[in-house]
């Protein structure tokens, strides 16, 4: 029999993952409760059980009292004489119960006992085991939909998917496969509780992760991921090797990377694109498709103002503004999107209304008269919009430096020095000497 019991530990150990000495203890909890059922005892019941050979051992003990008040815990001195000669008042009498003695009803007892031990072990480790992959991704099978809700068996245990952590036009049933993100496990009456989530994030940046070797090496990193689940991400990433194009690796032959996160995601669009430490450059390509004209920021406020031609300004939107609410996530930054009509138009409102009368009225005969539409490069209303913008004439803008005059909507790197160099080579009586073909925002 002893030798029985150790099996049946042994291949409980290993079919519940319960450590052995768990079961054990286990089971001299289950005995003693068992004994004191049987043979009327209190907590005076002690348990021994060898690891090694299984042999178990019962033992009870009593105090020598000589009128008996409580039969759990006391014993007349009479009967104690009868066992054990010389024992005197206030002695304690220890003696062995009989392991065959215990009856059905007492082995049901102890059975209930294990049972209940095994499966708080279990959910321990089951809890200490899901706690710590939190963030990670695991595939299971729906189990059961019940009120909007998935479950999920994930081997070990039962997993919960959330309605409101369900991509939206997604539909599972029962013996489905299902992948998610460990969003949350948290312990529960009924044992502990694993949440999974298809909405966050942090699904999409594993789903790279698996499909792009070089962000798993690290060679690529992620710096940047928002969603709107079923609808379209945004990824940023940057490579740490100046040999490898990181939108390149995502995206893979042919689209054959970035279509398996698609097919995953049933169809939602991704948007890989190149992260950069500028974060006029960095906003230009969170808002790509759409071609951006100029950005000025308001550091204070955390905003930026971005100037994109008419015809890319819904692009830039995208539909419901999709595009620019992804962008600002991303970037962390309020963005204040503007048409270059718009923008001009509000330009000179401002300056309208910020004028005296008589300057009011001695503008247009201002901008017309500026030296600045000598130059070959500068056409009216461009002489127009620099004096509006503190460049009145040739020499301030020969004075300028290319950063002061792309604060200039419209104008870029290129065309702020192409203007400086048409400036000076004028003044020195060269006039148009620099001039060259830029498109605006160069």
């Amino acid at each position: 029999m002893s030798q029985e019991i150790l099996a049946v530990l042994t291949q409980l150990e290993r079919e519940r993952g319960v450590s052995k000495d768990i079961l054990l203890d286990s089971l001299k909890v289950a005995l003693a409760s068992a004994a004191r059922k049987q043979f009327g005892l209190g907590d005076n019941v002690e348990v021994t059980l060898d690891s090694s050979t299984g042999a178990i051992g019962l033992k009870a003990s009593k105090e020598v009292v000589r009128v008996v008040q409580n039969a759990e815990a006391e014993i007349s001195i009479e009967e104690a004489r009868a066992q054990q000669a010389g024992i005197q008042v206030g002695d304690k009498l220890t003696f062995d119960l009989e392991t065959e003695g215990l009856g059905r009803i007492a082995a049901q007892v102890a059975k209930q006992v294990i049972l209940q031990r095994v499966r708080e072990a279990e959910r321990a480790n089951i809890y200490s085991e899901f706690k710590g992959r939190e963030g990670e991704l695991i595939t299971g099978v729906v189990t059961q939909v019940e009120r909007g809700n998935i479950f999920v068996d994930i081997g070990r245990g039962e997993a919960i998917l959330p309605r409101r952590e369900q991509i939206f036009r997604e539909v599972y049933k029962r013996g489905d496969r299902i992948r998610s993100y460990i969003l949350e496990v948290r312990e529960a009456s009924k044992g502990p509780q694993v949440v999974l989530s298809r909405t966050h994030p942090g699904l999409l940046i594993r789903l790279f992760e698996m499909e792009v070797p070089e962000i798993y090496d690290a060679v690529v990193e992620i710096k940047g991921c928002v969603r709107e689940p079923s609808g379209r991400s945004k990824v940023a990433v940057v490579s740490h090797d100046r040999d490898i194009d990181p939108v390149g690796a995502c995206v893979g032959t042919r689209g054959s990377r970035v279509q398996a996160i698609v097919q995953e995601l049933r169809g939602e669009k991704i948007d890989i694109i190149a992260w950069s430490d500028d974060i006029r450059t960095y906003a230009g390509n969170a808002l790509s498709p759409a071609k951006i004209q100029h950005i000025t920021l308001h550091e204070a406020e955390g905003r930026m103002e971005v100037l994109v031609p008419d015809d890319q300004l819904s692009l830039a939107i995208g539909k419901g503004g999709q595009n620019v609410r992804l962008a600002a996530k991303l970037l962390g930054w309020k963005i204040d999107l503007k048409g270059e009509s718009e923008y001009r138009r509000m330009i000179a409102e401002k300056a309208f209304h910020s004028e005296a009368p008589e300057a009011k009225a001695a503008a247009p005969q201002a901008a017309a008269g500026s030296d600045l539409v000598n130059l070959d490069v500068v056409g009216e209303k461009t002489a127009q919009l620099l004096a509006e913008h503190g460049f009145p004439t040739v020499e301030s803008v020969a004075q300028s430096s290319p950063g002061a005059l792309c604060e200039v909507p419209g104008i870029g790197p290129k065309r702020a020095q192409l203007l400086i160099d048409s400036a000076t080579a004028y003044l020195k009586g060269a006039p148009g000497s620099a001039a060259e073909s830029v498109a605006p925002g160069e």
